[in-house]
Order: structure tokens, then C-alpha cells, then sequence
């Protein structure tokens, strides 16, 4: 593959059910959140708070969950101090996502494009990511999170090139709208969302590269 030409100059992935199956310890946190709180634990069945508290920025889903409450400020403070290693054990990495990298690496740069604020760099860190992405947007790094566009395009901005030029792997609505309003590509992981293309394994994306 080493003579192979990638259609894309860049690979972008979203974190959260893209490299990472980190439902489990999103519940646990904002579950955290409402037992400091006194309140019963999310509804796991409501499918509406899942997507939120999966794909949506810290911010957003503390204005989803508590925005009128009057306790909203009691619950940002304690959400502040839950550290992310206490909920790195019920995270996992997803199958084939570094065999995938492995494939891309060299033929692509690789970024990534996450809702997540301040815990990318202990989660590249504590799994073995080190070395692969060349560019990490964070929240934290924009005044408009996904679903704006604002985060994909300064990933577009940091490499100088053209929308066309990238595709973007994300797994939620928010990862399609800000993809589509930035003219990027946009492959969609386990979930049926409109994309040029939607896939269930990592190595699924070679095809769509090469």
C-alpha cells in the first residue's frame, strides 16, 4: 500500500464512539452529578438524554440536564471535580482502530475533532496513541462546539487546505452537522446517519481512502 495515493489529505476523527465506547462512563458521570444532587439516575432508556450526554459538549449537556435548575451551579462545581481517570476503567477502546491508524499513517495526517474539553491528552496517553494524530480540537480550544462548524474548520485552517481535501469519522448528529455546515465529507461509525458512506469496522475506511 506504501505506493497508494489517500483521495484525502486529512483524516479527522470524532473520540466519543469513534475511537472510544465511552457511553458507560458518561453515564457514571453526570450519574455521579445527580446522586451529589440528591436526584434519581438518568433514564437509560430515554434515548433523547443518551444522544445528549454522548455526543454534546460538557457545557451543553450541563444546560440539557440542569439549565433552569436552581442547583445548576452547585452541579457544574461538583462535575468539575470528577476526574477523568476514575472513569478511564469503563472505557475501551474501539476494534481496529489502531491496526486502521497503522494502515493510514503516512499516506494521510490524522486529527481529531472531539466535544471533550480537557481530557484528550491523558486519553491519547493512556491508550497508546501517542504519536499517530498530528492535530487535537478540543472544546476548549472554540467559543461554538460541534454542532457548529467552528471546530472542523480550524482543523481545515491549521493544515491550509480546502474541505474536500478531508473527511471526518464521527458517530452523532452533531458530527454530521458540523461536517456538513463545514463542507467536509463525513463517514458515519455505527450509526445510520446520512454520509458518503456508513461503516461498522474501522477497516471499513480503507476502502473509501485508497
Amino acid at each position: 500500500m506504501n505506493n497508494v495515493k489517500s483521495r484525502y489529505k486529512v483524516i479527522i476523527y470524532d473520540c466519543d464512539g469513534v475511537i472510544l465506547d465511552s457511553v458507560e462512563s458518561n453515564y457514571i458521570f453526570y450519574n455521579r452529578v445527580m446522586e451529589f444532587l440528591g436526584r434519581d439516575e438518568i433514564n437509560r432508556d430515554n434515548e433523547d438524554a443518551r444522544r445528549v450526554l454522548h455526543t454534546y459538549s460538557f457545557k451543553d449537556v450541563m444546560e440539557y440536564f440542569f439549565g433552569e435548575d436552581p442547583q445548576h451551579e452547585a452541579a457544574l462545581s461538583f462535575a468539575k471535580t470528577i476526574h477523568y481517570r476514575d472513569l478511564m476503567p469503563y472505557m475501551k477502546m474501539e476494534d481496529g482502530f489502531v491496526s486502521t491508524l497503522n494502515q493510514l499513517k503516512g499516506h494521510a495526517s490524522l486529527a481529531i475533532c472531539t466535544n471533550r474539553a480537557t481530557s484528550m491528552e491523558m486519553i491519547i496517553e493512556d491508550f497508546g496513541l501517542n504519536g499517530y494524530f498530528e492535530y487535537v480540537m478540543t472544546a476548549s480550544q472554540v467559543t461554538h462546539p460541534k454542532p457548529h462548524p467552528e471546530p472542523l474548520l480550524k482543523v481545515l485552517d491549521y493544515f491550509n487546505i480546502a474541505p474536500w481535501e478531508a473527511l471526518f469519522v464521527g458517530d452523532g448528529e452533531v458530527d454530521m452537522l458540523a461536517a456538513k455546515e463545514a463542507g467536509v465529507p463525513f463517514i458515519s461509525y455505527k450509526s445510520q446517519l446520512p454520509a458518503l458512506a456508513r461503516i461498522q469496522h474501522h477497516s471499513e475506511i480503507v476502502q473509501y481512502i485508497f
